[in-house]
């Protein structure tokens, strides 16, 4: 007779590792994607790619707060994306594969090669045209997508091409951070909101150095904060991320080894949005910006637009290409070493995986262009190329790895 006791615990300990399976959350984000482009060509089903259209907000007194649904996710529910991003980047930075200069080197070398040669394969492409803006698209990496398809190899992939990977993404997504709080602002700049962001900032870091550990008062400053930079015309996903940097590592005795226990905050946060984001909020993104409309205007009236051949080299050409030629690079002039137990062959092939830019390009590209035509063509190559680097990345891994239980961990 079965212990009900036993049975409730290992439908927890299996809906727990569902939840928090990387696979789990690459497939589901698949599935919103087809179901998303399905919807934008299927007459049947245009009521779900036009609803992200509709205009949605609230007043309050002679305030008025309103914009579409799409706007919606992409400036509020990627904001807590990128809070959680930043949760993981601070992690990584005080005691992950981050928190030396010799674990730091690779991954900070592969993935600045990463950045830079899609972004030329790109501007070669697009130099001198209207979509010459886009460049930033291809330099992006979905890390739950490409993570996910790592994960299909089970034991045939060796521990250090996961932590490579991992490490390299989150250094690929402080780049893609600065590069949208740089290059990519969601409207005209205003100084004064600035000014008020950067005071809620200054407080802030004065209560994490106070010690205050209460995290309901980070998360009501962090509101304050985020209506700031929105109003500043600074993308507001951004802060999210500022946000993440002022949560407290450390435990109640002080010790920042232990962040990963209940009683760290960053922890606690980390824990608690790990499902939400990649089991809602990427979902829900995927649902709202992958419905691309697959018709003349994917690819150009008559002609195909540059951004097309830009994205899709950049993406699968300039990614594997640059993280391994800077990795080797790095490894040649003695600032880091190789992963234990991998080939350069795996690098190249990982750096494959790279190209799936997915959901992150998708981002970017919504922030590049205000011609629908560009935007509509940047989203079909993102798809079609994320999907081709996945299966070639998986394909290559696949040949170039073999099932070995000693030096494996899946």
């Amino acid at each position: 007779m079965i212990d009900p006791k036993m049975y409730v615990l290992r439908r927890r300990v299996l809906l727990e590792k569902i939840l928090h399976s990387s696979m789990t959350g690459g497939v589901l984000l698949l599935i919103c994607a087809v179901v998303a482009v399905t919807a934008a060509n299927v007459p049947a089903l245009k009521w779900l790619h036009h609803f992200w259209d509709i205009d949605f907000g609230f007043m309050f007194g002679e305030f008025s707060f309103n914009m579409p649904v799409r706007q919606w996710v992409d400036d509020v529910l990627m904001a807590v994306f990128f809070f959680s991003v930043g949760l993981e980047i601070k992690r990584e930075l005080l005691v992950g594969e981050l928190s030396t200069m010799k674990k730091a080197m690779l991954p900070m070398f592969a993935a600045l090669g990463g950045m830079i040669f899609p972004a030329l394969i790109y501007t070669y492409f697009n130099a001198g045209t209207p979509s010459a803006s886009g460049w930033g698209i291809p330099m992006a990496t979905d890390i739950a997508f490409a993570i996910g398809v790592l994960s299909l190899l089970g034991r045939r992939c060796p521990v250090g091409l996961k932590v490579l990977l991992v490490a390299l993404a989150v250094v690929d997504d402080i780049g893609a951070i600065i590069v949208l709080a740089v290059f990519y602002p969601a409207h005209e700049i205003h100084l004064m909101y600035l000014v008020y962001a950067a005071l809620v900032v200054i407080v802030l870091i004065l209560l994490n150095r106070a010690g205050i550990r209460t995290l309901l008062i980070y998360l009501l400053l962090g509101l304050v904060l985020f209506i700031f930079v929105f109003m500043s015309g600074i993308h507001a996903t951004i802060a999210g991320v500022i946000l993440a940097m002022t949560i407290p590592a450390k435990t109640s005795t002080g010790d920042i080894r232990a962040f990963t226990g209940p009683d760290s905050p960053l922890g606690k946060l980390e824990t608690a949005l790990h499902p939400w984001v990649n089991f809602l909020i990427m979902p829900i993104f995927a649902l709202a910006n992958a419905g691309v409309v697959i018709d003349s205007s994917s690819i150009g009236q008559g002609s195909m637009p540059a951004v097309v051949p830009g994205v899709f080299f950049g993406l699968l050409i300039g990614k594997p290409v640059g993280i391994f030629l800077f990795s080797w690079l790095a490894v040649k002039l003695r600032i880091a070493g190789k992963p234990e137990g991998t080939k350069w062959l795996q690098i190249f092939a990982l750096g494959i995986l790279g190209g799936i830019g997915f959901t992150m390009s998708i981002f970017i590209d919504n922030l590049a262009f205000a011609d629908p035509v560009l935007i509509n063509a940047g989203k079909f190559s993102i798809l079609a190329t994320s999907f081709l680097a996945a299966c070639l990345g998986l394909a290559a891994l696949y040949l170039t790895t073999k099932k070995d239980d000693k030096n494996n961990v899946f």
